[in-house]
């Protein structure tokens, strides 16, 4: 007898799918544990396994098309069986298109908002009617208001004069460069601009040229806003911030990638200050179990296990990849594991078990150049780790200011979990662990 194929759930978040590649066709043979299709979930591209023997008799849905979990994809039964009976009983549910026109209503795709153009035209009626009334002259700077806030709410400092002209003209004071008092526009700085011939019609122009573009969201994305924005409002969050001396930290690096290369002259991984802070932290948590932790409603779970999700961006989204027992795993372990799973998450090769179930997480946006940040929980952890950039500042050594090397960090803390004062001594050690890399050795 032929049975459905369903859109099954890969992953634990997993709501629907969207069919990437058929990998066999109908008229294929197939059997439990076979490929059937490639399939983007909210997190990766997966393999969807076939749950029965026999053939393909019907592929239901083409590639593109988005699935709800539980939605028929498929019908596999013995060879020549007629399905059209089961196929006549199925509920009728269209499958979601990845195209952007099918997600927008009707209305939003053959109207503009007005508010994205004003147009020359529309400001020539009014001052048409300022010529018309001429008692109505003293609304004029109420008026370039208006038309200012519609191209950005900047308020421009320009005498009634200047401004009266350029109403009257079509400039747009946003192009104007004033020259008088605190950079104050004149009547001859207008006058100058419309022999330039710059104005508002011109940015008018422009601005018509230019169509708002509605990107519809992925899986993963949606599964970012529903996660991150149910933490945000659930989760009291508080944050503890300490800056770190990174000249040790550097220098320490430095070492460890010589003394690799001394072992292996052809060595290829390269050790980065990403991957000090992932042991480091791993170590910090170590000593600190109860920031190591998860809420459970009536109770606190302090987790036996270290594992150290590491925030990767990808297009479209970003992944958690989980380094497992961090604590345990020497730097140079750490190194090779974080630059495997990075890759492989970009290129949504992750299994779930890769992504999943962490203890605590650390989002490192320094490469770009960000000094400081806060960033969300990753529940149902309650820490997360913001590391910014290694920046050159002043610092007291020894008595005297010299010049150092500072790395900020902020904890983010689920204050049912964690108080302040256990974030502030869990920040010190980390701290410690940082600014003498030899004292990890002493709680590997």
């Amino acid at each position: 007898m032929a049975k459905i194929q369903e859109m099954t759930q890969l992953s634990p978040t997993m709501e629907e799918g969207t069919i990437v590649k058929w990998l066999k066709k109908e008229g294929d043979s197939v059997s439990p544990g076979d490929i059937i299709a490639e399939v983007e979930t909210d997190k990766a591209v997966m393999e969807m396994e076939a749950f029965e023997t026999g053939v393909i008799l019907k592929i239901l849905h083409t590639e593109g098309a988005k699935l709800k979990v539980g939605q028929a994809l498929a019908v596999i039964g013995k060879p020549g069986e007629d399905v059209s009976s089961l196929l006549a009983d199925l509920p009728k549910q269209s499958p979601s298109q990845t195209k952007v026109e099918t997600a927008l209503p009707k209305e939003t795709q053959t109207s503009k908002p007005s508010v994205s153009e004003p147009t020359a035209p529309a400001i020539s009626s009014q001052v048409s009617e300022t010529k018309q009334n001429p008692t109505s002259m003293n609304s004029v700077t109420a008026v370039t208001e208006i038309n200012l806030a519609n191209r950005g709410g900047l308020r421009v400092l320009a005498s009634p004069l200047a401004k009266s002209i350029a109403i009257e003209n079509g400039v747009d004071l946003h192009t104007v460069i004033g020259t008088g008092p605190e950079g104050r526009i004149t009547k001859k700085d207008v006058l100058d601009t419309l022999k330039q011939g710059s104005g508002v019609s011109q940015y008018a122009s422009q601005v018509a040229n230019r169509s708002d573009e509605v990107v519809s969201l992925n899986g993963m994305r949606k599964t970012i806003a529903k996660r991150l924005t149910e933490s945000k409002q659930n989760l009291p969050h508080f944050y503890l911030n300490v800056d770190v001396n990174a000249k040790a930290m550097e220098t320490f690096r430095l070492e460890l990638t010589e003394f690799q290369k001394h072992l292996d002259p052809e060595l290829q991984v390269k050790v980065s200050l990403n991957d000090i802070i992932v042991k480091a932290t791993a170590a910090a948590l170590r000593l600190h179990p109860k920031v190591n932790a998860s809420f459970q409603g009536d109770s606190i779970l302090q987790f036996g296990r270290v594992d150290v999700g590491i925030a990767v961006s990808l297009d479209g989204g970003l992944l958690t990849p989980v380094i497992r027992n961090a604590d345990g795993k020497s730097i140079l372990e750490i190194s090779k594991e974080v630059k495997e799973l990075a890759k492989r998450a970009r290129e949504r090769k992750l299994k779930p078990e890769e992504f999943s179930n962490g203890t605590f997480t650390i989002s490192n946006l320094g490469m770009y150049g960000i000094s400081r940040f806060t960033a969300i929980i990753n529940e149902p952890e309650s820490g997360i780790l913001a590391v910014g950039s290694v920046e050159d500042k002043p610092v007291v050594e020894n008595g005297a200011v010299v010049a150092g090397r500072v790395l900020s960090l902020t904890l983010s803390c689920d204050h049912r979990v964690i108080d302040g004062a256990v974030g502030a001594e869990f920040l010190r050690t980390l701290k410690s662990l940082l600014e003498q890399p030899s004292l990890m050795a002493g709680v590997i």
